[in-house]
């Protein structure tokens, strides 16, 4: 077919007797992601997966797969038949690929295939012996080489390489169930959103809108944040509720130092009624403790009061900087930067509480109709199936 890339795990190794499980669902996530590359033919040996395709699809599957939860590693690869000539001539062709004059050279051999005659020291010797009577200009370092080329006997033939690019770790997505992320326009959640893909938890999205408040180009903004999310997990569920009207009512009636507090808790009343519904667990926000004047420890108590699902906050011992850094390393951060304000960022009050009481909140909270605000955002959210923009 064409160019082979090994792809290697790390984690699941460690998984024991659901070993199989963990691996399994990581085939089925190595395929999802190669659609539209086809054809092409997914091998698994030994704790190993190999895809194997044509050429010209080799670059934007190395790329896609480098987005694959549980893939911690991938290398084009070369192959040549069990006989240790063609392995030689094999490793020259790939040497030849970056070679300067007088570069630095190791053999790494693996033998998995334990009927291949000679040790792995002995394999490495002799290639090595070969390359440096090719008439190239080369000396042997195995300390620090210039190039490092791997060797793999295989049963049914033998794999070299010299690259090796890192992948995204972690676990393979949905081995670890479901849950709901309240994505917001902003620089944390998307990054929340990511770290609950990378432990293996499938995700769908629930973002809080308020037209005319909010216009297009902000709901493109959160439409683009669950696209790049998508490169890691396939697709993503999109789930769309207004939240105007509850912001208004919550503005008239409430207190103004109330506001962002009271907002949050109805937010989760809404996303719980929707993970109930579908069949989801967990709900994960993007918040962090201390960050905010809304973010105290007092404000996230009485906050999950409002619901019975557990709220889980992947991002709640990182400062803004290290969350600002994920940001730059998955590409959400000049999404989120674009200066497009979400519902959060409309009514903030000049001096939010900070460490209310359930009790303060729940006699605020008497003057609204919260079960019939609640209803008619439900009744009027709008889902959307949103799939990798940029799958390259």
């Amino acid at each position: 077919m064409g160019s082979l890339l090994l792809i290697r795990y790390g984690e699941i190794a460690l998984k024991g007797k659901n070993r199989p499980f963990f691996e399994k669902k990581l085939l089925q996530n190595i395929k999802e992601s190669l659609l539209g590359l086809e054809p092409y033919r997914v091998l698994f040996h030994r704790g190993r997966y190999y895809v194997e395709i044509a050429e010209d699809n080799l670059f934007p599957a190395r790329r896609r797969l480098e987005r694959v939860f549980g893939i911690v590693s991938l290398s084009p690869v070369f192959t040549a038949e069990l006989d240790l000539e063609d392995i030689c001539r094999q490793a020259l062709i790939l040497l030849k690929d970056n070679y300067e004059p007088g570069m630095t050279f190791k053999i790494n051999t693996r033998r998995a295939n334990k009927k291949f005659p000679g040790t792995s020291p002995e394999i490495s010797s002799h290639v090595g012996a070969y390359l440096l009577k090719s008439g190239l200009q080369l000396k042997v370092d195995v300390h620090n080489p210039e190039v490092s080329i791997n060797i793999e006997i295989r049963n049914e033939e033998a794999y070299l390489y010299t690259q090796s690019f890192p992948g995204s770790g972690g676990l393979p997505v949905g081995v670890t169930g479901r849950g709901l992320l309240l994505l917001s326009g902003g620089i944390d959640s998307p990054v929340a959103g990511w770290m609950t893909l990378k432990r293996g938890v499938h995700i769908e999205a629930l973002h809080f809108h308020s037209p005319p408040f909010t216009g297009d180009n902000a709901l493109n903004k959160v439409i683009d944040l669950c696209r790049l999310l998508a490169a890691y997990c396939g697709k993503i569920t999109l789930h769309l509720a207004p939240f105007t009207e509850i912001q208004k009512e919550i503005r008239l009636q409430c207190p103004e130092s109330m506001l962002i507090t009271l907002m949050r808790r109805t937010m989760l009343r809404v996303a719980e009624r929707l993970a109930k519904k579908r069949n989801i667990p967990v709900i994960f926000t993007g918040e962090n403790l201390g960050q905010v004047a809304s973010q105290t420890l007092e404000n996230l108590i009485a906050i999950d009061e409002a619901t019975a699902l557990p709220i889980l906050r992947p991002l709640v011992g990182f400062d803004k900087e290290e969350i600002i850094e994920i940001s730059h390393k998955i590409n959400s951060f000049p999404i989120s930067v674009r200066p497009f304000d979400d519902c959060c960022t409309l009514f903030v009050p000049k001096h939010p509480i900070t460490r209310p009481t359930v009790e303060e909140l729940q006699n605020a909270e008497e003057k609204l109709p919260l079960k019939e605000l609640v209803d008619r955002c439900l009744n009027t959210i709008q889902t959307k199936q949103i799939t990798a923009y940029e799958r390259v």
